[in-house]
């Protein structure tokens, strides 16, 4: 038995650290799919300990056995699982950014009318302009009025489906 001595080891601290790390990494592993989970190569021992946490509702049972897949998980090679949620991650993200991009010209449409307007169709190349053009007047005239946003609503629709699309 081979003793290491302590600068070759990680300090008490920074293993606490990885230990979290590897629970939430084990939070995540449990919101994918049996199948992602094996078409990433995760072990079928660690899949089924995966799989068991899934049937526990929120509780100490369930964070014990969170705690107890990440026995599994400190042994095993998870770079491609890493990847893959990383990749998902950025995925939310770039359609959170997308999102908030078309309310952002949801809003300018309606607070500045025309002069937006003609930005949006300068910038962006939308296929019905005409139509685009209706929903714009009724959407000022509901915000004008003071009634519920339905025809803003629509508006957003309209502009996420022609700009979504356009991508």
């Amino acid at each position: 038995m081979k003793i290491q001595s302590k600068a070759e080891r990680p300090s008490k601290s920074a293993r606490k650290r990885e230990i979290v790390a590897l629970q939430e990494l084990a939070e995540q592993m449990v919101a994918l799919s049996d199948s992602e989970l094996q078409r990433l190569g995760v072990d079928e021992s660690l899949r089924l300990e995966i799989r068991q946490v899934r049937s526990i509702r929120p509780s100490g049972a369930r964070n014990r056995q969170l705690k107890h897949c990440v026995k599994y998980l400190d042994s095993q090679d998870l770079s491609a699982v890493r990847a893959y949620l990383a990749d998902q991650h950025s995925q939310r993200i770039a359609a959170n950014r997308q999102l908030h991009e078309i309310e952002r010209w949801r809003d300018r449409l309606i607070e500045e009318g025309d002069t937006a307007l003609q930005l949006l169709f300068e910038t962006r190349e939308i296929p019905d302009r005409q139509h685009l053009r209706r929903l714009c007047r009724d959407a000022i005239r509901e915000n004008e009025s003071g009634r519920p946003a339905g025809a803003a609503r629509k508006l957003f629709r309209y502009l996420r489906d022609a700009l979504v699309g356009a991508n």
